[in-house]
């Protein structure tokens, strides 16, 4: 895509699910539901992490994993925003990991592990080139595929938001995917030297051709998301529907504050990435940088020395002690930042960056339950929650 450097590292980065697992053991409905992760008893769906769900099946499956016994999942779904669309909670994000980070077979394996269990949301970039669908015969109206617009080649006219470069990188991206189509093309952060009008244009152009379904935004500020509204409704065009942006603990402004609002006037839904804030969460950077992590590879110096400062110290101190919370609830620290991920208002869905099975089967098994208590102990722990405009007037 482009150089290294924090910012340009950053870019690399971009790129409603939920399983209920049902054990044999007792909850206190009086019913065989799961103790850990996924209470499947109707008298747990609290909190707005199940904002109208819709029960879509069950699928049968057996892990040969650590987990020996036989399991159902029970899969929900949300609307992107307040358009029709209906996508998993949960995405398989392929922008860092695929191509760079793991084997095509490895690759088409996690695609087919998070599909079989109810994931139907694929974020893609540019460089993401497999046609892996296409061989696997799936049904192409049963799954969701991204991709983004703005990084191409090294000349001018092949990098940007133009309606030259949306057109042609639309078609590239599509050929490199083997797909007629997209389901959704993001501008990938705004671009100062395209008028506003010029991109919804071309945005609205490219729907209307059939290349892609729907538009949304990548990093563009709640101000240039309300301006490509307008400019959309001014001339009869088609208006985004999403923005992607950056959520977790640490990063929490924009999805909290700025998307709700955005939500509630025009309808835009929050897509959200790196809830693990690049693997920093897990834990494993806790006692250093190790030789096979993200942070070790080539292009990733930025986040090498976010984990070294004196502010990525701070951070891990606080993970140690949601760590800790996190064995309180019998669920990995992982689990809990995703599922706290998705309670956040506005948030249709959340998508991961993982390089094998055992990342992938632990993320799908997010906590189903954020209670209020559990997240004002989080806030405690944290320090760091946003207030809204009318908590400021209060």
């Amino acid at each position: 895509m482009h150089g290294g450097g924090e910012q340009e590292g950053e870019d690399e980065e971009e790129s409603k699910y939920e399983a209920h697992i049902i054990f044999s053991s007792t909850c206190s409905c009086g019913q065989k539901c799961s103790p850990l992760l996924f209470p499947a008893c109707p008298s747990k769906f609290s909190s707005n992490i199940f904002t109208m769900p819709t029960r879509v099946c069950f699928v049968f499956l057996c892990l040969a994993l650590s987990l020996t016994a036989c399991v159902f999942i029970l899969l929900f779904h949300r609307n992107l925003g307040k358009s029709g669309l209906r996508v998993s909670c949960l995405g398989l994000g392929t922008w860092v990991t695929f191509g760079s980070q793991i084997s095509d077979e490895m690759a088409e394996n996690l695609m087919t592990i998070a599909y079989e269990n109810g994931v139907n949301l694929f974020d893609t970039a540019e460089v993401y080139a497999s046609g892996r669908s296409d061989r696997q015969q799936l049904k192409r109206s049963s799954f969701v595929i991204t991709t983004k617009i703005y990084w191409g080649g090294q000349a001018e006219t092949e990098r940007g938001l133009s309606r030259k470069h949306i057109i042609e990188g639309l078609r590239g991206s599509l050929s490199r995917l083997q797909l007629d189509y997209v389901d959704i093309v993001f501008a990938n952060r705004n671009d100062v030297n395209s008028p506003m009008e010029e991109i919804v244009r071309a945005m609205t152009f490219v729907i209307n051709q059939g290349m892609a379904m729907y538009w949304g935004t990548s990093r563009w500020s709640a101000m240039e998301i309300m301006e490509a509204y307008s400019v959309a409704r001014q001339f009869n065009l088609i208006p985004p529907v999403c923005e992607q942006a950056e959520y977790h603990y640490f990063q929490r402004d924009k999805v909290e504050v700025q998307l709700p609002e955005l939500y509630h006037k025009i309808g835009v839904g929050a897509m959200t990435w790196s809830p693990l804030a690049c693997g920093l969460i897990t834990g494993k950077y806790s006692d250093g940088v190790p030789e096979c992590s993200r942070a070790a590879m080539k292009g990733y110096q930025w986040l090498k020395e976010r984990v070294n400062s004196e502010e990525g110290r701070r951070q891990l101190a606080k993970i140690k002690e949601l760590h800790l919370l996190a064995d309180r609830l019998a669920c990995t620290a992982a689990q809990l930042a995703i599922a706290w991920c998705l309670r956040s208002e506005g948030v249709s869905s959340v998508l991961l960056g993982v390089s094998n099975t055992d990342q992938l089967l632990e993320n799908l098994g997010i906590l189903s339950q954020m209670t209020p208590q559990t997240v004002a102990e989080i806030d405690a722990l944290l320090g760091n929650k946003p207030h809204s405009k009318k908590e400021s007037r209060a």
